[in-house]
Parts: structure tokens; C-alpha cells; sequence
């Protein structure tokens, strides 16, 4: 599958989801289907950087995740802390720098200490940001988002007329990163699962029914072929952006 290098998506936002279905298709157990996914995670961090995606962020661990069964959270825990202790000497190799998103004092004290110590060694690398959402949801996010603004106007550090897209947005947790140019979605759902809200608001959607253990690299280059083959008009006309793109490099504000 070739891709035009020229046209990549800065960003690509992916929620990993099949890893329970791959194991039933395969008569094994659900935490062995996650042991599979964790794999495709290692393929997929590894081919976005070899293309030269910016930033890759991974819906890991929602917060309705944490209601699954102990046996379960137990699992997935025990995969995220194995991940960081494998990866982490690839991270630093490639030079990616990893970042969370998400309640991580949720999650258990060990873990959260790897990924503190993961987050630190990693925090001057510059060839790709890998974001992972680990007890995220998008909901307590913008709620969070709006307090904190809240706060702020009580304080009258800001005033109400004041606040734009722009200001409201660097209250999230995704503050200085840009916008998901690109969403998958494995496993043939067609939902994005309380995932990035508000960021995704002009992101192109890709859904595809591969189930995210076997997610490949080419079925990566499959979704990025797919994005350079949508005109992003920002709810513009084709007309407009055509202007827009030879009206010497200037940006016309995507309401």
C-alpha cells in the first residue's frame, strides 16, 4: 500500500477495540486476547513512527473499562506495566516521548509510578508524541475543563468574554497538542466511545472491521490512504479552500 508522504496526518487517534471478539473467534481467554493486542500497539507505535506521524494518541483504558471484572483490571494492568518496562529502551531508541491523558491515579500504584518514570525519561524526545488515554473519558474531561475555567473567572484571572475555542481547549488535557486529523476505529464499530469529544470535531473518521490483534502495518497505510483521499473542507466549499490555499499561505478561521 503506497501513501503520499507529503500529505500525512499530523495526528492519528486510534481506539484499539476487538481484543475480547479476537479472543472468543479464537477459543482462548479475554486477557490473552489483550496479551495480542499489546503486541499490535508495539507494530503500530513503531510504523507510525517509521512513516513519520507527529502524534499518535491510543484510547488504552476508558473509565467504564475499570467496572470490568477484577480478574480483568488486574490483567491489563499487569500488560500496561509490562509494556513500559519492554518499550521503554524502544521509545528512547526512536525517539518518542510518551504522555498520558486520563485519571491516572486510578490506576495502580505501581503502574502509575512506571509510567511517572516513563513519562520523565522520555520528556526531551521530539521525533513523535505517543499519548496514551489510560482511565480517560471525554465527558469527565470537559467537565474537569470547565471547573478549572470556572475557578479561574472566581479568581479573576479571565474574564467570561474572554473565553474562545482556543482558551477553552487549553483547559483539556490535550492542551498543545493539535487536533486528531485522523480517528480508526478496529473491530467494525462505528462509535467513538466517549473518546476525545471535543477534539474530534473536524477529525476524518475511519472504521474498519479488522480486529485490533490484527491490525498491521498495512492496515494502518490502508487508513492513511484512505485520509488523502478526503477533501477536509472545514465546513468551507471546495471553492473556498481553493482560494484559501492560494491566498499566499493565509488561514480562513474553520467555524
Amino acid at each position: 500500500m503506497k501513501i503520499n508522504r507529503d500529505n500525512l496526518p499530523q495526528h492519528i487517534a486510534i481506539i484499539m477495540d476487538g481484543n475480547g471478539r479476537w479472543a472468543k473467534q479464537h477459543a482462548i481467554g479475554r486477557i490473552r486476547g489483550h496479551k495480542k493486542g499489546a503486541q499490535a500497539v508495539r507494530t503500530v507505535v513503531r510504523s507510525c513512527r517509521e512513516i513519520g506521524i507527529k502524534h499518535l494518541t491510543l484510547y488504552a483504558l476508558s473509565t467504564e473499562n475499570l467496572g470490568r471484572p477484577k480478574e480483568e483490571v488486574k490483567a491489563l494492568m499487569s500488560l500496561l506495566e509490562e509494556y513500559l518496562s519492554n518499550e521503554l529502551m524502544e521509545l528512547q531508541k526512536q525517539g518518542i516521548r510518551l504522555k498520558t491523558i486520563g485519571e491516572i491515579d486510578h490506576l495502580n500504584a505501581t503502574v502509575k509510578e512506571k509510567l511517572l518514570q516513563a513519562k520523565t525519561s522520555t520528556a526531551n524526545n521530539d521525533r513523535m508524541i505517543l499519548t496514551l488515554a489510560l482511565s480517560y473519558g471525554s465527558r469527565d474531561e470537559i467537565i474537569l475543563a470547565v471547573k478549572k475555567l470556572m475557578q479561574d473567572i472566581k479568581q479573576d484571572k479571565i474574564k467570561i468574554n474572554d473565553i474562545n475555542k482556543d482558551m477553552f481547549g487549553s483547559y483539556l488535557q490535550t492542551t498543545g497538542m493539535p487536533d486528531p486529523d485522523l480517528l480508526i476505529r478496529t473491530s467494525g464499530e462505528y462509535r467513538i466511545s466517549n473518546f476525545l469529544l471535543w477534539q474530534l470535531a473536524y477529525t476524518e473518521l475511519y472504521f474498519t472491521d479488522v480486529l485490533w490483534p490484527d491490525f498491521k502495518k498495512d492496515d494502518l497505510l490502508k487508513a492513511i490512504a484512505n485520509y488523502q483521499q478526503r477533501e477536509r473542507r472545514f465546513g468551507l466549499t471546495s471553492e473556498q479552500l481553493e482560494k484559501d490555499n492560494n491566498n499566499n499561505g493565509r488561514s480562513i478561521d474553520r467555524e
